[in-house]
């Protein structure tokens, strides 16, 4: 996976990713949308052996700090993911008959499909997944502040720990969040 420079080399150590919708579009503002990111990171963690050490959703973007088991590569799980989320949230938004920005939507994601190749009808995702290994302790607090205080920092919520898509709720309370998180040590 060489991204713009970007590669994973250590499957199994930790790496701080971002995924964006094309053209950054607000897909996230809805619930409905939001969980199936969700159910597909659970998914992700009992069958594929995706570990998930931090996670946000916010509302154009995701922050993960990821790791696989042995044997297992890290970018074949993000392509699935993506590959899987990517069909089933442009699903859930052409089903949506009270999504107001349907046709608006839709239609980006079907003009960046066609324009790439690699799609056959939508792009929903940037094709960047920009990983970076985190090798020592101030990279893993950096990128886990970064994550966690993101939705402060965009006014959505107050405190990290009060907003529902992400693992702050894990880290910051005695409280369990929406996926249950392996922690980094």
């Amino acid at each position: 996976m060489s991204e713009s420079g970007y590669q994973i080399k250590d499957q199994e150590a930790l790496h701080f990713i971002t995924f964006a919708t094309v053209q950054w579009v607000d897909v996230f503002t809805r619930k409905e949308y939001s969980d199936i990111i969700v159910e597909s990171l659970i998914y992700c963690k009992k069958n594929k052996s995706l570990r998930i050490h931090a996670w946000c959703i916010m509302t154009n973007h995701l922050h993960l700090i990821l790791s696989v088991g042995e044997n297992k590569s890290l970018p074949d799980v993000l392509r699935d993911f993506k590959k899987f989320t990517s069909s089933n949230v442009i699903k859930a938004i052409k089903n949506n008959n009270h999504e107001s920005r349907q046709s608006w939507m839709l239609w980006i994601f079907k003009k960046a499909g066609e324009e790439n190749k690699r799609n056959k009808d939508y792009q929903f995702w940037q094709q960047e997944n920009h990983p970076i290994e985190l090798s020592t302790n101030d990279m893993i607090d950096q990128r886990l502040n970064y994550l966690h205080e993101n939705p402060v920092r965009s006014g959505a919520v107050r405190n990290a720990e009060e907003y529902v898509y992400s693992s702050a709720i894990d880290y910051y309370t005695t409280e369990k969040g929406l996926i249950e998180i392996d922690f980094i040590e």
